[in-house]
């Protein structure tokens, strides 16, 4: 069972959220905050799998509340952006806070059931259309690296490339020719190399630091 947490300011939305969620075999929302600092409470004593965060709201918001809740060690769950508003300031901060995922609040039910399910198996949301604003952002690199200044293996970089498009675990096995376990392990490897948290972090970190170029 994946455990949720709600977070929103308006009381109609968590509702709406909640409702959908709450549809989905094997989804359970586990609680409800009105505001940033109450997600961070909620976050510690609930111990969700997934936070559905919105980001404008009163007093703490959802970008400062995700970047206090993933440096909380306590706290495991994975934090996916929910906002009305679709503006790349928004999406570079909530990636850079440590966001897992980043989903319009326009998407239809069927993809916030699809984001919960991605962010909650550890997999990270990087949909295409969000790959393509975080390589026009990196495209030009701060800092310049190599594979073996991070001492990544020749199947991790080319793992790693694949991540950057934007493709899944299965996606990946398809393409290599291995198995999906395999494409985890190598996922996993890559992220302790990194220094990250997940595969978002993974792509942001790669194209900032020259690893991959777009294509």
């Amino acid at each position: 069972m994946t455990r949720v947490l709600l977070v929103d300011d308006q009381d109609l939305v968590r509702a709406g959220l909640r409702i959908i969620l709450s549809s989905e075999p094997g989804i359970e929302v586990v609680g409800e905050a009105s505001d940033g600092a109450e997600a961070e409470r909620l976050a510690r004593e609930l111990t969700p799998d997934v936070i559905c965060m919105d980001v404008q709201m009163p007093g703490v918001d959802g970008l400062e509340a995700t970047r206090h809740i993933v440096a909380d060690p306590a706290v495991s769950a994975g934090i996916l952006i929910l906002t009305t508003f679709d503006r790349d300031d928004y999406l570079f901060e909530a990636l850079e806070a440590g966001a897992s995922g980043f989903l319009l609040k326009t998407a239809r039910p069927e993809k916030l059931i699809e984001a919960v399910q991605v962010v909650a198996r550890g997999e990270a949301l990087l949909a295409p259309d969000v790959t393509r604003r975080v390589i026009a952002q990196f495209s030009r690199p701060t800092t310049q690296l190599t594979a073996g200044d991070l001492d990544l293996t020749e199947r991790e970089t080319e793992v790693l490339g694949l991540v950057a498009k934007g493709l899944s675990n299965a996606e990946i096995a398809g393409t290599l020719y291995v198995g999906e376990a395999t494409v985890k392990s190598h996922v996993s490897k890559i992220l302790i190399k990194l220094g990250v948290r997940d595969r978002v972090q993974a792509v942001v970190y790669a194209y900032d630091h020259g690893l991959v170029s777009p294509s």
